[in-house]
């Protein structure tokens, strides 16, 4: 006999598992992002953009996303990840040497930090940690500036970055990442994302507008994710860049639950 208790126990389970199945990032909220405005407004910009979108279902949206561009300063956050994988810090506490190499690369972009780390890290690490990442783009130089890759391989990393970072240091990692100086919140950095951790870096030239990209990680508490990378070459300055990106971001995120 099936008693009301029993068929009250069997509803409970099948709404507990209808909750858990919601999204694969773990949390209850879903977003994918409308593109179309996105991309009638990065056409009507000076320059090229491209851009790719990793939703909260893992899948990627793209806008001229294969497009290899320099990397500029956001390669250092593979310069980060790189430096905390190695052998001889991944299972240890991080000293301050350590902290005054990450902490002024990533938080201010400063570029001594990240040739210090470039010249002790060599291509081998780089190229290790982006075969991990399944880019398809990437093809590392010197002057590292000039490392290249595309805003889908970026994403992608940007989406699983986590899994690339040793546990013992990711605190430390996703610290730096929601703490970049205030004036270079430009951007994503300006763009209201209400409920949702920015971690985030961005890549421009000495203010010409050659290059100006933004990679970003969008996180909320419930460990729902979602990833973007907009890249721009060719802007009229840095200052036109700087709008571009923030309409771009702008109009993805517009539906951001």
């Amino acid at each position: 006999m099936i008693t009301r208790a029993m068929r009250a126990a069997v509803v409970m389970l099948v709404f507990s598992m209808t909750l858990t199945t919601v999204t694969p990032t773990g949390g209850a909220v879903t977003w994918r992002p409308r593109t179309g405005p996105a991309i009638r407004w990065s056409n009507d910009r000076q320059g090229s953009v491209s851009f790719a979108v990793k939703d909260t279902n893992g899948r990627i949206h793209t806008h001229r996303a294969a497009i290899e561009v320099p990397m500029a300063s956001t390669l250092k956050v593979m310069f980060m990840v790189a430096y905390l994988r190695q052998s001889s810090v991944r299972h240890r506490r991080l000293r301050d040497s350590d902290k005054a190499l990450l902490g002024p690369m990533i938080r201010r972009s400063d570029n001594d930090t990240a040739t210090r780390i470039a010249d002790q890290l060599g291509p081998r690490p780089l190229y290790r940690l982006a075969r991990k990442a399944r880019m398809k783009d990437f093809a590392y130089t010197r002057p590292w500036g000039l490392s290249r890759s595309s805003a889908r391989d970026q994403a992608r990393f940007m989406f699983n970055l986590k899994q690339f970072i040793p546990k013992r240091h990711r605190g430390y990692a996703r610290w730096l990442l929601t703490h970049v100086v205030w004036f270079q919140r430009w951007g994503i950095g300006k763009v209201k994302t209400p409920g949702w951790k920015k971690l985030f870096k961005g890549g421009w030239g000495s203010g010409t507008g050659a290059v100006d990209h933004q990679i970003v990680l969008l996180k909320r508490k419930d460990g729902t994710r979602a990833a973007l990378a907009v890249m721009t070459t060719n802007s009229p300055s840095h200052h036109y860049g700087k709008r571009t990106l923030r309409g771009t971001f702008g109009r993805l995120l517009r539906n951001l639950p």
